[in-house]
């Protein structure tokens, strides 16, 4: 198990420092998205291919950076219920839910995106808007951001069986998720006044 734990370190490692250098491809798609308003209004110009860059740099984050998303214990699940359960509980709701709906998507999704890509990458495929970006490298996007949520899924198992197992802590034992803080800091206002 030290060995699993170990290769989870690294991957995590790597989740992270991907995430924080991809987030900001943020920055850059506001960017471009002011300066394509701006001429758009200015010179009555446009152009596709600027249009298409901002979705390609939001596919980036959304594909790229969702293994940070996981790691960082921020993905989407029903607070309210979850946190009313046993701790033991959760982590069973998660193994389940690792292994038998997040594992499975990803290779799905993996093995359908391959042939995606290389259909597209074949016949050099072109936006079918005029002026347009190619297609090929945005649809690659599926294939390396659902691998990259593979590998970070596997992590996260290996993690929730070593808690279980009471080999290491529970790094989000203690975690307040923005929500609850958010709520928690409203409550605290209120009761000031």
């Amino acid at each position: 198990m030290q060995a699993l734990l170990k290769l989870s370190r690294g991957i995590d490692a790597f989740t992270r420092w991907t995430g924080k250098r991809l987030a900001w491809m943020i920055v850059l798609a506001v960017v471009v998205s002011a300066l394509n308003a701006v001429v758009r209004k200015l010179f009555d110009t446009s152009s596709n291919s600027w249009l298409e860059l901002q979705w390609v740099l939001f596919s980036i984050v959304f594909l790229l950076c969702s293994p940070w998303t996981l790691l960082d214990n921020e993905h989407i699940r029903i607070d309210i219920v979850n946190n009313t359960l046993p701790k033991k509980v959760r982590s069973m709701i998660d193994v389940i839910g690792h292994l038998f709906f997040l594992i499975p998507l990803c290779v799905i999704m993996i093995l359908t995106g391959v042939p995606f890509f290389e259909r597209s990458f074949e016949i050099n495929e072109q936006s079918g808007n005029a002026g347009g970006l190619p297609q090929w490298p945005t649809k690659s996007l599926i294939m390396i951001g659902f691998a990259f949520l593979l590998v970070q899924a596997i992590s996260e198992l290996i993690k929730r069986i070593a808690i279980m197992r009471g080999l290491i802590p529970d790094p989000h034992e203690s975690q307040v998720s923005a929500i609850e803080a958010e709520v928690e800091h409203l409550v605290e206002a209120i009761e000031k006044k």
